[in-house]
């Protein structure tokens, strides 16, 4: 078997808000992504989804578990050659495609940010050939190079934060909610260009989001998390077609259905940790399928099954 492009082995992340209370944000993650597929993260607001995608790439510091990133370790102290690997191999795209780009800077600028950090070009000719290549790719014009945030609309904006991180040719992107804050009619175009892009250059995805029709649509495996724990993983169509954790078909419930019809008569189920009897902590992963994992007690799973 090939080895795995990322594997995050038990991540943790907690963050310590007083001396008595600690936040469990994530809480024993463990997921693996392939070269050239789409991992989708789905889960409710406030589950852990951004957290983890920022714990990978080291905005924060995990409190523990272990990540390997193409065989090397990025979870613990990183010297300058590990700093290096991930900076270059790996980027990401933010939620809010305004606050994350600079407005005193020119988009050939801010798009060729990390190609000016890491001195990737030899001549500005080749930095400037670059971002040139990268803007066509997501369809904006070269005279668009001079321009400055504030002149483009959400959509163009958040084109120009996935053309920063596919400039650096990564081989791994984690798009934290990337279409969350476009308008519904710009959502699919930038999700339909981020498939054409991981054609074209073979990248890897990180989708995290809360819209579960467009994670079915772009993913190949799927993840759904719920107070900071994994509850189930597996291919887009053992979810959809076969969820086994009451969270995992909860979330599937309240999908609204085109047809008014059919829509009219949909039930959507109700599911309350607090009250549902399940302890994530007491439960461990079983494995369905070859790709397919519930988190569970065996109790847990014999009666879901039944």
């Amino acid at each position: 078997m090939p080895e795995h492009l990322l594997v995050v082995d038990g991540l943790k992340q907690y963050f310590q808000v007083s001396k008595k209370f600690t936040v469990k944000a994530v809480d024993g993650v463990s997921f693996y992504i392939d070269d050239g597929e789409t991992y989708g993260l789905v889960g409710e607001s406030g589950s852990g989804k951004s957290t983890i995608g920022r714990s990978i790439i080291r905005l924060y510091t995990p409190t523990a578990g272990k990540v390997t990133f193409e065989g090397v370790e990025i979870s613990g102290n990183m010297g300058a050659n590990e700093t290096r690997h991930l900076r270059t191999r790996m980027q990401m795209i933010f939620q809010d495609p305004m606050a994350c780009l600079n407005p005193r800077k020119k988009v050939s600028d801010i798009i060729a940010q990390g190609l000016d950090v890491h001195h990737l070009c030899k001549s500005r000719e080749e930095r400037q050939e670059k971002v040139y290549r990268i803007m066509e790719k997501i369809g904006l014009d070269r005279e668009q190079a001079n321009r400055y945030p504030h002149q483009f609309s959400g959509g163009q904006r958040q084109r120009i934060g996935i053309a920063r991180a596919l400039v650096m040719e990564p081989k791994l992107v984690i798009a934290d909610e990337p279409i969350s804050a476009l308008d519904v009619s710009i959502q699919a175009q930038v999700v339909n260009l981020m498939k054409d892009l991981q054609k074209e250059l073979g990248a890897a995805y990180l989708f995290i989001a809360h819209d579960l029709s467009m994670v079915k649509y772009i993913s190949d495996r799927i993840g759904v998390l719920h107070l900071g724990h994994l509850v189930e993983t597996g291919t887009t169509k053992d979810i959809f077609e076969d969820p086994i954790h009451p969270y995992t078909k909860s979330l599937l419930s309240a999908i609204p259905i085109a047809d008014p019809h059919v829509e009219k008569k949909r039930v959507a189920i109700a599911y309350d940790y607090a009250t549902s009897g399940i302890d994530y902590t007491k439960g461990t992963y079983h494995e369905i399928s070859g790709t397919h994992q519930v988190l569970c007690t065996d109790d847990e799973l014999a009666y879901w099954q039944s």
